[in-house]
């Protein structure tokens, strides 16, 4: 079977967005904008509508919409290039920004999550439009997903995300596997506010570090029974409720007590865990703690983002099982998503239906030598062509199409000032 895409233009891509270091990096402010500045520059090459919006100061998103022959669904393909640190360099057994391809491998940061995704998009939307195809297909590249998704909140408040997007796409690395769900997250802050004091005399001061012991136990004890109560999900696994940053007093200052300590929490939920009541109940914990102590608390949540949980049958997960299956030849593996994506924010704010399936390891992301096989990113480059056309429907103005096997164009050449501001 003939390609519909170029797979070496695919990699190409790939390459040139890897090698962009677009890290988040304190004191720098662009992050995505060199790798932006030539996926715009693709999808403009292509004739696609083409916005750019800053969220952020360097922090841009970038939507192309590649408009069908005739009115039908619309289909959106999402995904991300900003990536997390690469952290300790000497620990790497290769640059961590290579891109190069060795023994079938394309390596460096960003490889699997998920740069390699968002040019399997690019290129397949870019197919299914020569192809010919009815309908509308939307390729957003958010910003910020590492961080607090400001991106996919930014666009799942505009215009564009309430005109009628069907299903959704998250070309997240998951190992082959289509996931339907993913687990929520409720990131949180608790204060213990007491009195400081000398050390020498406690009994002029409220101590918060105690309570604080005392806080964390019961914690570990809620998380037990929370998990005893909904089970274990079949595609997410456990509920966890962990604490992940201590903070209270001064290292300098060993001989004074604090007024403060603070906890910071990642939950990690499943369907069935409600978040409304477990806030309460953690809220109502560290309120009696500090109560028995002589404290005062305060809960802050960062950021609340409930599990998503798509119906199996919906059209683009039925779309996307049928294209796995027709490409590859192996039955699909429904699976679940161990974290959140934009895809949990284009649910929790806009209502849309998403699945999340893309190359790369399922548990390869922010790990060093990360990696993604180049077969990899060519299937799945297949699959989203046959599901956009499964999802979509062949363009019935076949006179007007291209042939089905004319190849995307390559991608343009990097502009040669793209990577200055990256860092």
């Amino acid at each position: 079977m003939t390609d519909l895409f170029d797979g070496a233009a695919v990699i190409a891509l790939t390459q040139a967005l890897v090698r962009l270091p677009t890290v988040v990096i304190a004191g720098i402010d662009e992050v995505e904008t060199p790798a932006c500045a030539l996926i715009a520059a693709t999808m403009r090459d292509y004739g696609w509508e083409v916005t750019i919006e800053e969220v952020a100061t360097g922090r841009p998103n970038v939507v192309g919409i590649v408009h069908g022959r005739h009115p039908a669904r619309t289909l959106m393909f999402e995904g991300h290039v900003d990536v997390v640190t690469p952290g300790d360099v000497e620990s790497w057994s290769f640059p961590p920004f290579s891109g190069d391809v060795v023994d079938g491998r394309l390596l460096g940061r960003g490889s699997a999550d998920m740069k390699s995704g968002v040019a399997a998009m690019i290129h397949a939307a870019r197919a299914v439009e020569l192809a010919g195809f009815d309908g509308r297909i939307i390729v957003g590249v958010l910003a910020d997903e590492e961080g607090m998704m400001l991106g996919a909140k930014h666009f799942a408040a505009s215009p564009l995300a309430a005109s009628g997007i069907d299903g959704v796409i998250v070309c997240e690395p998951e190992g082959g596997e289509i996931c339907a769900v993913a687990k929520g997250a409720i990131r949180l802050r608790v204060d213990l506010q007491g009195v400081m004091a000398h050390g020498a005399m406690p009994h002029q001061g409220r101590n918060p570090l105690p309570a604080m012991g005392s806080l964390l136990m019961g914690l570990s004890e809620l998380e037990r029974q929370v998990a005893d109560s909904v089970g274990i999900h079949r595609h997410l696994g456990e509920f966890y409720l962990t604490p992940t940053v201590l903070a209270a007093g001064d290292p300098g200052q060993l001989n004074v007590i604090p007024a403060s300590a603070s906890v910071f929490l990642d939950v990690r939920t499943i369907p069935g865990v409600g978040h409304a009541g477990l806030l309460h109940l953690i809220t109502r914990l560290a309120e009696q703690i500090a109560q028995d102590a002589g404290l005062s608390a305060a809960v802050t949540v960062i950021d609340d983002r409930p599990p998503v949980d798509t119906p199996e049958d919906a059209p683009v997960v039925a779309a996307l099982v049928a294209a796995h299956s027709a490409v590859t030849g192996t039955p699909a593996v429904l699976g679940g998503v161990p974290g959140t994506t934009d895809g949990t924010i284009l649910t929790r704010d806009a209502g849309l239906q998403t699945v999340v399936y893309g190359p790369g390891g399922k548990w390869i992301a922010h790990t060093r030598d990360e990696f993604v096989e180049v077969q990899d990113i060519l299937t799945c480059t297949r699959v989203f062509i046959a599901a956009a056309q499964s999802f979509l429907g062949v363009g019935t103005d076949t006179a007007a199409a291209p042939p089905a096997t004319s190849p995307v164009r390559p991608a343009p050449a990097l502009p040669a000032d793209a990577g200055e501001s990256a860092g």
